[in-house]
């Protein structure tokens, strides 16, 4: 006789009962979704940069292939708005089906675009089964940096922007832009930060516009004319006074977060960011840091946000995304994601040991990413 584990048995009710009283699966067979994904192949466009992303990816591609005879194709990307661009272009062209891209990991403005352009699959949410145990009454998992979901994509995981910095650089757990100056005045050239576009160099940026202008109700509205005129500055003035005194002068930018964290190992730099509140737990056991390393957060919270998985709507394989998407949400893929020996990104759904969350902050909306990167090229592209 097959046994159960008692935690298979209670989402097994919980299915059930989804099935049985839930509107979005009055007309879903989950089971034809399974006997259609089988022997496909999922074209996964991701974020690359991380080993234990990339570790996890993996796994996660035996285990659908054993499941469910599924193989994922992980497609690593520096920036996942190359992806976007290659489905505007696509749909230019007059793509409806058979495009390469099968699977997104996305959010904010990149969302955006292909919510406003209609370029996602509309129902995926609930569409997947698993959709059920999402933590939708405690974390806000339905909009995204300002924008509502509308079911076009599926949480995945919680990130949250933290500085790592050795041991005494700061007195305190939070600190400000201005402490973070002084810093950099009493220990020049050893401060750098991820060149924007890279997503983390812009949340840096982004974190500092908050302190800056006192968390202005303004930064989480669209972004127009008169607000950027009148709070960018601030940024920039801010910018110019610390660019002396960074790596190099700020001549040359870390080209991504990994490499900043790699400098901070070499001993090049004092000071790192993450967008992972157990990223420093996880290098420290795997040895790629040091211990004498401490976390710390901006003075208004750590800037948290969603990130989310899409399917495309001219995708090649849509039923097979749906199937990766339903397993990346169950609860032993998000244990294994949470865990700080695989991956540490804290987790969307319940579990015995979810990793603990930094103070949080609210994200700005996604229009100021695009005003931030443009406004910091015209001005600091080298």
């Amino acid at each position: 006789m097959r046994k159960f584990s008692l935690r298979s048995i209670f989402n097994r009710l919980i299915l059930g009962v989804m099935l049985l009283s839930g509107p979005s699966f009055a007309n879903t067979d989950w089971s034809d979704v399974l006997a259609e994904a089988r022997g496909d192949t999922v074209y996964f466009y991701a974020w690359g940069g991380s080993d234990e992303v990339n570790r996890y990816l993996r796994w996660a591609d035996s285990e659908l292939h054993r499941r469910y005879d599924i193989r994922l194709k992980h497609v690593k990307v520096a920036d996942i708005a190359e992806a976007v661009k290659r489905l505007q272009v696509e749909a230019q062209a007059g793509r409806k089906k058979g495009g390469a891209i099968d699977l997104l990991w996305i959010n904010g403005e990149n969302f955006h675009t292909l919510k406003r352009e209609q370029l996602l699959l509309p129902e995926v949410l609930t569409a997947v089964p698993n959709s059920a145990l999402l933590l939708n009454n405690t974390l806000p998992l339905m909009r995204d940096f300002g924008v509502d979901v509308d079911n076009l994509e599926v949480p995945w995981g919680i990130g949250q922007f933290n500085l790592i910095a050795r041991d005494k650089s700061f007195p305190t757990e939070q600190l400000s832009a201005e402490q973070l100056l002084a810093f950099a005045q009493k220990n020049p050239g050893q401060l750098s930060y991820p060149k924007p576009p890279d997503f983390i160099g812009t949340t840096f940026l982004k974190s500092l516009l908050v302190d800056l202008t006192e968390k202005d109700p303004r930064l989480y509205q669209a972004v127009s004319d008169q607000s950027a005129a009148q709070l960018l500055p601030r940024l920039w003035q801010y910018l110019d006074r610390l660019h002396p005194l960074m790596l190099g002068q700020a001549q040359s930018f870390a080209q991504s977060s990994a490499q900043q964290l790699q400098w901070l190992a070499d001993g090049r730099v004092s000071v790192a960011f993450s967008f992972n509140p157990q990223e420093l737990t996880a290098k420290i056991k795997a040895r790629r840091l040091p211990q004498n390393l401490q976390q710390h957060v901006f003075a208004d919270g750590a800037i948290t946000n969603s990130h989310y998985l899409a399917v495309p709507r001219n995708a090649s394989h849509p039923a097979a995304a749906q199937v990766a998407i339903n397993f990346f949400i169950s609860p032993e893929a998000q244990e294994r994601k949470a865990d700080p020996a695989h991956w540490g990104d804290p987790a969307v759904v319940a579990l015995e040991d979810a990793g603990a969350l930094l103070p949080s902050a609210e994200e700005l909306h996604a229009s100021w990413q695009s005003a931030i990167e443009q406004g910091w090229l015209e001005r600091y592209q080298l």
